[in-house]
């Protein structure tokens, strides 16, 4: 695969019912996987993933809504909208059958979308998420709630300079994976550096969220589950259960702690993610 050109990749926005959605897409002929990114993510996240696959599939990935480039309407966020997001963007695009990966809270959100959309999923791959959640989703209505964002609510939001903002997203990440992830999300206005999602979408879609064990027995397809080493994320009591509900299950561990399992040790990533494709 080094050999090959880059591959080019293109910009669009798709026109949904509910939103505008932002994404990126190779426009490779052949079979497509469609790649979600993380909460506060992006697109973005998936370029390394796109370059290394994009000359033998047709990959796409969105900026999920709330997110990046696409729209922020005022909702719960909940996992069962962000996979109907999914399906109207294949819908749009008039693809029948993709491959779906999904990061942490895209990890979910492609659970969703194999449980509730099984016809156009070929084969799911979670990335460092598990299932665990509140028993309940709570009752409570949009304006009843606190929904600021919990990572970002005590930052000097708009950042007066470049600088400050790079001090801060810094001080505030534990890596240079987690530093570079936020600063995906740095833009300049007229104001200051905001970040390009919406804090209320953040909020919500954590205050939404419930446990989603009981939908993997609805996930038919071929699922891959990769972990960090020693994954908080998905401890070794989650995991268990996840194959145990998963009809065609294999996982692997990666041998960084990092949470980003697809951009902490690409060559070992590449090589578990390989044999999922063939």
């Amino acid at each position: 695969m080094q050999d090959n050109p880059v591959p080019r990749i293109h910009r669009n926005i798709a026109r949904l019912p509910e939103l505008d959605m932002f994404y990126l897409d190779t426009q490779t002929p052949g079979p497509v996987i469609v790649c979600l990114h993380g909460r506060w993510g992006r697109a973005e996240t998936w370029i390394d993933f796109m370059e290394h696959y994009g000359n033998q599939y047709r990959i796409i990935a969105p900026d999920q809504r709330g997110h990046g480039l696409s729209g922020k309407p005022v909702s719960k966020y909940t996992a069962e909208e962000m996979a109907a997001d999914v399906a109207a963007l294949l819908d749009y695009l008039n693809i029948t059958k993709v491959i779906l990966v999904g990061h942490s809270m895209g990890g979910q959100v492609a659970g969703y979308t194999a449980a509730r959309y099984p016809s156009y999923i070929q084969a799911l791959a979670i990335l460092d998420k598990s299932p665990a959640g509140p028993e309940q989703r709570s009752n409570l209505q949009l304006e009843q709630m606190d929904l600021s964002d919990p990572v970002t609510r005590d930052w000097p939001l708009p950042f007066s300079s470049l600088k400050e903002a790079m001090f801060c997203i810094r001080q505030a990440t534990d890596s240079d994976l987690s530093y570079q992830y936020f600063m995906n999300s740095l833009t300049e206005t007229a104001e200051g550096y905001q970040m390009l999602f919406s804090p209320q979408a953040m909020g919500a879609n954590i205050a939404y969220n419930m446990d989603w064990y009981h939908l993997l027995p609805d996930i038919k397809c071929r699922t891959l589950i990769i972990r960090a080493k020693n994954s908080e994320a998905v401890p070794d009591k989650a995991l268990f259960k996840m194959k145990k509900l998963l009809a065609k299950c294999s996982d692997f561990e990666m041998s960084h702690p990092n949470h980003n399992v697809h951009l902490s040790n690409p060559a070992e990533f590449y090589a578990c993610f390989d044999p999922f494709l063939t």
